[in-house]
């Protein structure tokens, strides 16, 4: 969601980026338009399994946002410290950041009491949406996002790569080819964990006093042994990474090897969790497992993705680089237009997966004219920008 990059040193706009910039946004607004169709589960076997498999399609998203966020600022512009970096990228993500953890609650409360208080959807419970509801939720978002705000939880860990990412761009300066390599495969290790938690009790494993954690995770601590080697990092590593080394397979290679890589990963995806579902229907704490976006699988989509759109040669700028410039802003408002948009097409009669489709294509457009509406002014620019 960034603007600029500096792998030479020099300010540059890339076409692929914004072409990825783009992808990774719809892919968002997709995500979130299949929520409403997979939380049907058994109430609607066909509305669940058509949601699992469009979602799952789509799980790459939040990787590119974060791989294309390193292309754009590692390394470091010289001559940049850790206060200006700091108050440069996290003092442009606090206004929108606050501004929209108000906002949409108040336009969520506003929809669901005035507007469509019989909301058929079923990921919310409308009765919920009171003056005492809507009071705690602009009081307390300064400890994390709430069910109206939910795409916000990328700004909380936008805010935590930033942080970090001066002391990565500091090591990445003087690391070689071949430490970034081991680091990155440590990291690839962390991607099983989850599953290695979630399987660990079929081979015995009971947990600390209760405390399901493994590695050390216990009710006094929290971080493990490969916490520190986790997360969102490693997409900022790999990134660079590819960035700097890129790879000089033929495009036949890269097929046969990508093709079949993403493949496999959308078919754990999808297929992991109507597996879960069986064991575990309805329960989101064991079924969001297999869509984390820090997993083996998920990676396998995401690198073919990004290697491939890495290598095409794009112009900057034209309606690609103006609907790029969108992206942010799209993202933080969208979330009430998915709602909307599934309202006005649950009556329809329409087969699922044009619902589907619309509502995303509802969402997408909302969000953009919203955006577009916020940059006509310098003042509202800067909560969307």
């Amino acid at each position: 969601m960034e603007n600029e990059r500096t792998i030479t040193g020099g300010r540059e706009r890339l076409g692929w980026v914004d072409l990825l910039r783009v992808a990774a946004c719809m892919a968002v607004v997709f995500s979130h338009s299949c929520d409403a169709f997979t939380g049907q589960f058994d109430m609607d076997k066909d509305a669940f399994l058509t949601g699992v498999w469009s979602g799952s399609l789509v799980r790459p998203s939040v990787p590119l946002f974060v791989m294309m966020t390193a292309v754009l600022l590692l390394p470091l512009k010289p001559g940049t410290t850790v206060n200006t970096f700091y108050k440069r990228r996290i003092g442009r993500i606090l206004p929108p950041l606050i501004f929209w953890s108000l906002a949409l609650p108040i336009l969520m409360h506003l929809y669901f009491v005035y507007v469509s208080p019989g909301s058929g959807n079923p990921l919310l419970d409308t009765s919920a949406y009171t003056s005492g509801g809507l009071v705690q939720k602009l009081s307390t978002f300064v400890f994390n996002f709430n069910f109206d705000t939910v795409p916000l939880w990328y700004l909380y860990m936008l805010v935590g790569i930033y942080l970090v990412m001066p002391i990565i761009g500091a090591w990445l300066e003087r690391a070689s080819r071949k430490e970034i390599r081991t680091v990155l495969k440590v990291w690839v290790v962390t991607l099983f964990l989850p599953y290695v938690q979630l399987l660990a009790p079929y081979a015995g494993y009971a947990g600390n006093y209760g405390n399901m954690g493994i590695l050390g995770v216990c009710d006094w601590n929290p971080f493990g042994t490969f916490y520190y080697m986790s997360g969102f990092t490693g997409y900022v590593l790999l990134a660079y990474y590819l960035v700097k080394y890129p790879l000089t397979w033929s495009s036949g290679k890269m097929a046969a090897i990508f093709i079949p890589m993403f493949a496999a990963g959308y078919l754990i995806t999808a297929g992991g969790y109507i597996w879960l579902n069986n064991y575990y229907p309805g329960n989101y704490a064991y079924l969001e497992i297999i869509w984390y976006f820090c997993s083996i699988n998920v990676l396998m989509m995401t690198l073919p993705v990004f290697a491939a759109c890495s290598r095409l040669k794009l112009g900057s700028g034209g309606w690609l680089g103006r609907l790029a410039g969108l992206t942010f802003g799209i993202y933080l408002c969208h979330y009430i237009f998915v709602f909307v948009a599934y309202d006005l097409l649950d009556a329809t009669g329409w087969p699922i997966i044009a619902r589907l489709v619309s509502a995303f294509a509802v969402a997408f457009a909302g969000g953009a004219v919203l955006t577009r509406l916020f940059k006509l002014t310098r003042l509202t620019s800067r909560l969307v920008d």
